[in-house]
């Protein structure tokens, strides 16, 4: 039996190139789209371009996530504006919540943000998300919590504060009456977050709607579990090289 092919990036600790960044954020729209992850054209996932000042990369306005490929991603400054020639519009007032997060978050080299009907409906719950499951339990105390202040846009900058203030170090944060968003240190960490985060917000509701009660466990048992998860450089690494072999073999275009 002939030996699965390397990972696309064999050291997860290696600074990536914005080639390879493009590739990594393409395949990250492609999977987002793949997985039932989007809201038509709208929504983002950005990633830090390594270098001096601050920029981005980021999807096209107007693009299918699942049309997104690597070379149409386009190159903006922390305002969200084009720091390339392009064809494609940009949306400013969408990164709004992005440049908040790369600027002033710890570990936001990438952040992603969706609008799942699973995402929202936690969202609007007042309890948050309950340690329901053991994929729930690693989100203990790993969430944070960020209030509606209405269409996040560039008329309303003192919000980017208060995001960065509400994320503080930890990687997810669920948007009252909106979303939810990850960061990470990697493109693939990232979705790692938003994969698992997403999971977890299914199983609550699927709990929620059988009508029976639900089980919650002790904190020290939900600690313990959570702290069971491996954390570090490569979080959700050995998933990612698998995603992109996916990707390689079933649209290979998102690479172009």
């Amino acid at each position: 039996m002939p030996l699965p092919p390397p990972p696309v990036r064999p050291d997860p600790n290696q600074i990536p190139t914005e080639a390879e960044l493009r590739r990594d954020l393409a395949a990250a729209y492609r999977l987002i789209a793949m997985f039932g992850m989007t809201d038509l054209v709208f929504t983002h996932l950005s990633v830090r371009v390594p270098g001096e000042g601050h920029r981005f990369l980021v999807n096209p306005y107007g693009l299918l996530f699942e049309e997104v490929t690597a070379s149409s991603l386009v190159l903006v400054d922390a305002d969200g504006e084009p720091a390339q020639e392009t064809s494609w519009p940009v949306n400013p007032a969408g990164f709004v919540i992005h440049s908040a997060l790369h600027r002033g978050a710890p570990n936001a080299a990438c952040v992603m943000h969706t609008h799942t009907l699973a995402g929202m409906a936690v969202a609007a719950q007042q309890g948050g998300l309950l340690p329901l499951n053991q994929i729930s339990m690693e989100f203990h105390d790993r969430v944070a919590i960020h209030g509606y202040e209405g269409v996040a846009d560039e008329d309303n900058l003192s919000e980017r504060e208060r995001l960065v203030q509400d994320m503080g170090d930890r990687p997810c944060m669920i948007l009252r009456h909106h979303g939810l968003l990850t960061v990470g240190a990697t493109v693939a960490e990232a979705f790692y977050w938003m994969w698992y985060l997403e999971q977890s917000c299914r199983i609550q509701l699927a709990a929620q709607s059988s009508g029976a009660p639900l089980a919650i466990l002790p904190e020290a048992v939900v600690l313990r579990a959570r702290d069971q998860f491996s954390e570090g450089p490569t979080k959700g690494w050995l998933p990612w090289q698998a995603l992109r072999r996916k990707l390689d073999r079933e649209q290979p275009d998102y690479a172009e």
